[in-house]
């Protein structure tokens, strides 16, 4: 195992990887704006770094400032959290050339499966279905009218160097697809350095559901039951349960046996997620693959005991993944995240940041609270609006969702506007409670409170 590693992130993810660390006797070194100066993991830290001001591009996403950290205090390793460099092949090669391991994939995989065409195209080569889609890029309005055609609409324009819904189009109507192809690729650009944009079938009133997976370098490729991530404003999760409510049995190991056929198609390395759409005749299809650990992965851990970051930091040590001996998983209760954001969701979820003037985390059986936050600190305009998330397990749903319920009626986060509210009324929903959210939910059954 590592003696001494560097986390080139912030706030809850960086303390959640500090957390694993020390259980393990791991060292940490914390990189730092000078935005986040006074923030709980930089004083939770064995050592702290200053990288640069408050812009993100101008400290963590400054490649040469986190190596340059991590060579001066000795860190061994980097684990890069998720955003940020997380999904950068260029950073995992520049850990390698520095002779620090990057904990994640190899590069190279980071490449290939960041590059969604190209994805697809491992996916189709390997069994895993797929959407139906174009042949790589389209790179004119023209292309773009006659694979619609082809297939029929509604069709999705989707970029292919990014996700987090950037560079994603709807198109229902033949006359917009021109324009709606030209604004795709425009903030592909913006957002991704890449305007490349391809087509699929857009599948109407999905499930958003995915695969936890794990592999190491003994021959161990394991799939940790899956998650469903649903509920979504513009393509941004905001609640996420395991196992999905909409899953069989039967369903559950189709799936994992395909998210384990993608693993091995790109020789992966770490931990991923493999993500499908569920169409409502219960047929999945790949949508992408995540080269690195997700927001949600608490669910997982609380139905499966298993702690995703102490095995990253195995697998990227050289040694076997802890759990692998218990594979096959089985679900062990049911588990719900409410992401709390700071955020208006009366007004289109506009970020709120500013100052926390109280801030009393639930508990109790069954409850677990991931924040960097405490009274006293400061949400900044600079960065994600998260401010914690909420983990509820129960022995099944229902208690889940009660559980849920006291959680969030206990919850007190004064001076900033949260998303806290709006999950009190999810789960007064009807349609949610009985396990029936698709990916429309929100603009289906949350209109009165949008």
């Amino acid at each position: 195992m590592f003696k001494k590693i560097l986390i080139a992130n912030r706030g809850e993810v960086a303390l959640r990887v500090m957390r694993a660390c020390k259980e393990l006797g791991v060292k940490t070194v914390a990189v730092y704006s000078t935005e986040d100066a006074d923030t709980y993991p930089v004083q939770y830290a064995d050592e702290a770094v200053c990288i640069g001001p408050a812009q993100a591009n101008k400290s963590y996403l400054v490649m040469p400032s986190i190596i340059a950290a991590a060579k001066n205090t000795g860190a061994e390793a980097i684990h890069p959290g998720y955003g940020f460099l997380a999904e950068n092949a260029d950073f995992a090669r520049a850990c390698a050339d520095n002779d620090l391991v990057f904990i994640g994939p190899a590069a190279d995989c980071i490449e290939r499966m960041g590059d969604k065409s190209s994805a697809r195209e491992t996916m189709k080569s390997c069994g895993v279905p797929t959407v139906p889609g174009s042949d790589g890029c389209i790179d004119t309005a023209a292309e773009a009218k006659a694979f619609a055609d082809s297939v029929g609409y509604p069709v999705l324009i989707k970029a292919t160097a990014g996700g987090g819904g950037k560079g994603m189009r709807e198109v229902h109507d033949p006359a917009e697809l021109e324009s709606q192809y030209q604004a795709a690729r425009t903030e592909a650009g913006a957002a991704f350095g890449n305007d490349g944009v391809y087509l699929e079938k857009l599948v109407l009133r999905p499930r958003h559901v995915e695969v936890q997976v794990l592999a190491d370098d003994f021959g161990n490729h394991i799939a940790l039951c899956e998650r469903d991530c649903s509920v979504q404003r513009r393509h941004q999760k905001l609640i996420e349960e395991a196992p999905s409510p909409a899953l069989t049995e039967d369903l559950r190991r189709a799936m994992g046996v395909a998210a384990i056929k993608a693993v091995r198609a790109v020789d992966y390395r770490n931990a991923g997620t493999i993500e499908f759409l569920l169409d409502t005749d219960g047929r999945f299809y790949f949508m992408e693959m995540n080269t690195r650990v997700q927001v949600e992965h608490p669910v997982t851990e609380e139905i499966t005991g298993t702690d995703i970051i102490k095995e990253q930091l195995r697998i990227a040590a050289g040694e076997p993944m802890s759990c692998a001996s218990r594979a096959p998983f089985t679900p062990q209760g049911h588990a719900i995240e409410f992401r709390i954001n700071a955020e208006d969701p009366e007004h289109g979820f506009r970020p709120c940041p500013g100052n926390v003037t109280k801030f009393e985390a639930p508990s109790g059986p069954g409850v677990r609270v991931e924040s960097y936050v405490r009274t006293g600190s400061r949400i900044s305009p600079y960065y994600d609006s998260l401010v914690a998330k909420l983990i509820v397990h129960g022995q099944d749903r229902e208690e889940a969702l009660a559980r849920g319920r006291r959680a969030l009626d206990e919850f007190v986060i004064e001076g900033i506007q949260t998303t806290i509210p709006f999950h009190r009324r999810v789960l007064e929903n009807a349609v949610f409670c009985a396990g029936d959210a698709t990916t429309d939910f929100i603009e289906t059954q949350m209109g009165d409170v949008l």
